[in-house]
């Protein structure tokens, strides 16, 4: 990337909305960060519009004021049992005599293996391709400047359900930002967590959310399958809720003290010098600093860990075994998989997915972030991260009304006044 851009993506979850604004050029240089609590929002879509829309700009002010910078133009994620995909091939002729492929080219076979026939009700967000064939010659990255008479194309197509993207495009238009792009949580969370060799070789993501889960299977160097399951880190709160008859809010906490890892050392120390007093005891947690109004002070760690939490985490990944398994690429992932998102953090997530999946297993942290990092060196902030470095790989769309071009001239600063003028008149245009 030649220049640094400026990245607004907006984390839309079922939990929270994570606004993060980033400068873009070999790293993410984040300017500011600011999360913000979800009201109507379930399992990963938006159910009451007013209500999300109050969620997002708490979320979008707070980052403005950290970066100190007024976003007009977003890249948002999409979540929810709604996205599905498929794999689809494209054929095209070269259209140069000389036989050179070019941009047209590639643009012509995607266009091409996109002529997928899908239901009215669906529309396609992602068309990326996995590799190119020449003249038979399979397994290429980048056919640009080749030479051939035949192109085809292998591309893993991501489709939502039309509605629901139209009621993200509405509420974000409520708040007053256009959307540039819409990129499926998964796909954004392996763009900030999966390396390199990770992609080559074949790796499984795993986004665990409040509400949903995503599933991202990357073979070869590119995504090859995904889904989302409707169920999340806030079915195990609901599960702590009912087995110790406390509410949501109470579960929550409990849940968040169980997993922090920092205070296992220290729990451990204390446990050891009061073993020679409490021996009987060690089993049990300290709860009365949660201060939970339900005054629970002293609770089994055994029931809350292997009674209530480990049997639900183990139904989550059967869930994404046989989610796996009807991918069809279950032999071809030796990376293993790579747990994200909030739910990753869950007390033995990572052991759970080791024994039910029996595979390798990693807690994906985002990489490649500079500056004010210190809040999201997390998984919960992966699809925020993501977003950031997707949004800096499209192409700045015309800001002309009426569909009229502005001719692109390098290092005019004419450019940028006429921009920013037609971006005054067009907010006085109802």
């Amino acid at each position: 990337m030649s220049e640094a851009k400026i990245v607004v993506g907006i984390d839309i979850g079922t939990s929270k909305i994570v606004t993060l604004i980033a400068r873009v050029d070999e790293a993410v240089n984040v300017l500011g960060v600011s999360e913000s609590k979800s009201a109507g929002i379930k399992k990963g879509q938006i159910v009451d519009i007013d209500e999300a829309v109050t969620s997002i700009n708490n979320s979008l002010e707070g980052a403005e004021r950290m970066a100190g910078y007024s976003a007009s133009h977003v890249v948002a994620s999409i979540g929810g049992a709604h996205i599905e995909s498929l794999n689809s091939k494209g054929v095209v002729a070269v259209s140069t005599p000389e036989g050179e492929i070019a941009q047209n080219d590639l643009i012509r076979v995607v266009d091409a293996a996109k002529a997928v026939s899908l239901p009215s009700s669906r529309e396609i967000i992602h068309v990326l391709p996995r590799s190119y064939t020449v003249d038979g010659q399979e397994g290429i990255k980048d056919p640009i400047g080749m030479t051939g008479i035949r192109l085809e194309v292998d591309t893993h197509i991501i489709s939502a359900n039309t509605t629901a993207i139209r009621n993200l495009e509405k509420a974000l238009s409520e708040v007053g930002v256009d959307v540039d792009g819409v990129i499926f949580n998964g796909y954004a969370s392996s763009l900030a967590v999966l390396s390199e060799t990770e992609r080559e070789l074949g790796a499984i993501l795993v986004d665990m959310g409040a509400g949903t889960t995503d599933i991202s299977v990357y073979v070869d160097g590119s995504i090859a399958y995904s889904s989302v399951l409707p169920i999340g880190a806030r079915h195990i709160t609901n599960d702590l809720a009912i087995g110790l008859r406390i509410s949501l809010e109470s579960a929550e906490k409990i849940k968040l003290f169980l997993s922090s890892s920092p205070k296992k050392p220290v729990k451990i120390t204390e446990e050891e010098t009061e073993a020679t007093e409490k021996p009987k005891n060690s089993d049990e947690i300290d709860l009365s600093h949660l201060h939970i109004p339900e005054e629970l002070s002293k609770v089994s760690r055994k029931t809350l860990v292997d009674g209530i939490i480990r049997p639900r985490l183990n139904e989550i990944f059967t869930f994404v075994g046989l989610e796996i398994k009807k991918s069809g690429f279950a032999g071809q992932t030796p990376s293993g998989l790579v747990l994200t998102g909030g739910g990753a953090l869950t007390i033995g997530a990572t052991d759970s997915a080791k024994r039910t999946l029996a595979m390798p297993v990693r807690i994906g942290l985002p990489t490649n972030i500079k500056g004010i990092i210190d809040e999201i060196q997390t998984p919960a902030f992966s699809t925020a991260v993501g977003l950031a470095a997707y949004g800096a790989t499209l192409e700045p769309e015309s800001s002309f009304p009426f569909g009229l071009a502005i001719p692109q001239v390098p290092n005019l600063r004419f450019n940028k006044i006429l921009s920013r003028a037609i971006e005054i008149v067009k907010s006085f245009i109802p």
